[in-house]
């Protein structure tokens, strides 16, 4: 069959397309920008890539395409978009048809949550994989413990990333309402996506539809400290609940740091009380802190769930190594270390700067940020911004003046309580300047977003290696 896939580009539709093509389809695809690492990882693999969206295309294509998946950033007006429906050219969504061709037979490990899914994704993964049982995977995100985001696996389990946000233009469900898990995790619950979801409710009510889709003899793993998530299994749940916490907690499952030495997590996982595996996880790891605790805990009861011990699922996180963009350390320049990850929700920032404080001790972190999720550019959590800044030593913050991604609310005004050690620009060349005029040796320069930032990084990294 040939798949022309519209939107190819992006994490998600990249990883149906290299599910697809190692499933021996013939696959082609487009997007308005076609450039690495994605256009390289792609080509790779044989898959033709065109640039646009212009309706000229399917004459183009060597052969025409028995099926056209969409994306989710694909609207009404796209021109190639609005040929193929006026043509009535066969189409549906990637999630529809990854449910229907790929997972239909498969016993599905699917994470969910507002924070953590692609971290505790490639942690499950990570674990199946070290014990030999070869899964199929989808990441958002690269996955440094393998060579891609996406893999078709070769036995019946397959693990992925369970997106809340909407499938398509024509179809306004949850992304992982199409997955049908057996094992699900439901890591956290907080309001996001307010381009698409009015309030928390309306979120509440699609993982609702998610908890509804797990059979009887699976599996719901559930963050047990969370009121939003308690609210949704009020709803109804049909399946075995396996909640999880800290230690602070009364839950069936807790994990706690033992460890006495200040740069290493010595992770103690309990289950009804007994301790049952320990996991040591280094300053280097690149998944220190408490959420990433937590991340892991999800995985290794969700393993569980598939009959691997806790003991031989702390042995896999021993040798996990994390996603790129999350806490990677990208550059050493003077003796000053530059960070890149992709935290955009204040809760997601708060607890990034608190793993990276937890690494570095009283060095001091200049946080680099620009909100420019479609959440942060509404300014729906601007009053939560400050207080996730708080452990930062500095704080640069930039919003464009203007474009798609210009702010719709005064990023100087929300950041007056942090006083002076925040400063805000709308000129990137400007935020590159003050970072390396503040930064000395032993300073950790923490970048984030959830975008390209223009670069930034690199132009640091370029700037304090020639200064």
């Amino acid at each position: 069959m040939h798949i022309h896939i519209l939107g190819i580009c992006g994490t998600f539709m990249g990883g149906i397309a290299a599910i697809a093509r190692q499933a021996n389809h013939h696959v082609t695809g487009c997007d308005a920008n076609v450039y690495p690492p994605m256009s390289t990882q792609l080509a790779a693999q044989g898959i033709d890539l065109i640039e646009g969206y212009s309706p000229t295309q399917l004459e183009q294509l060597k052969t025409q395409p028995d099926l056209f998946l969409i994306g989710n950033a694909i609207s009404r007006g796209n021109p190639l978009m609005e040929a193929i429906l006026n043509r009535g050219l066969p189409y549906t969504s990637g999630p529809q048809w990854l449910g229907d061709q790929v997972l239909n037979n498969k016993h599905v490990l699917a994470i969910a949550g507002t924070h953590g899914k692609t971290t505790t994704t490639a942690m499950l993964t990570w674990i199946l994989e070290f014990n030999q049982l070869h899964p199929g995977y989808l990441i958002g995100g690269v996955p440094l413990n393998f060579p891609v985001s996406a893999s078709l696996g070769g036995g019946k389990y397959f693990v992925i990333e369970a997106d809340e946000y909407d499938t398509a233009f024509f179809d306004k469900r949850s992304k992982f309402v199409h997955y049908r898990p057996r094992t699900a995790v439901l890591n956290n619950l907080e309001y996001d996506h307010a381009d698409i979801f009015p309030d928390l409710n309306a979120i509440q009510t699609q993982f609702h539809h998610l908890v509804r889709t797990v059979p009887g003899d699976g599996m719901v793993v559930m963050n047990g400290t969370q009121d939003s998530l308690q609210n949704v299994i009020e709803r109804g749940c049909w399946s075995s609940l396996a909640r999880f916490g800290d230690a602070s907690t009364n839950l069936e499952w807790t994990v706690e740091n033992v460890s006495t030495e200040p740069k290493q997590e010595v992770l103690a996982i309990s289950h009804l009380g007994n301790r049952v595996a320990e996991l040591v996880w280094g300053a280097n790891s690149g998944v220190m802190g408490q959420h990433n605790q937590m991340n892991a805990l999800a995985a290794i009861i969700a393993a569980q769930h598939i009959g691997i011990a806790p003991s031989d699922s702390v042995k896999a996180l021993a040798e996990f190594r994390n996603v790129k963009r999350r806490l990677e350390l990208i550059g050493i320049e003077k003796q000053i270390f530059i960070y890149d990850d992709f935290a955009h929700h204040p809760t997601a920032i708060q607890t990034t700067i608190e793993g990276l404080r937890k690494k570095v001790g009283n060095q001091r972190i200049l946080a680099v940020i620009e909100p420019r999720s479609n959440t942060m550019k509404l300014g729906v959590m601007k009053a939560q911004l400050p207080n996730s800044l708080l452990d930062a030593d500095f704080v640069f913050a930039y919003g464009a003046a203007s474009g798609k991604d210009a702010l719709g609310w005064d990023l100087a005004e929300a950041l007056q309580p942090l006083g002076k050690k925040a400063v805000s620009f709308d000129n990137l060349e400007a935020v590159v300047n003050q970072v390396c005029a503040q930064a000395q040796a032993g300073d950790h320069i923490l970048v984030m977003s959830n975008g390209g930032f223009g670069g930034i990084h690199q132009k640091i990294v370029n700037k304090l290696k020639n200064n």
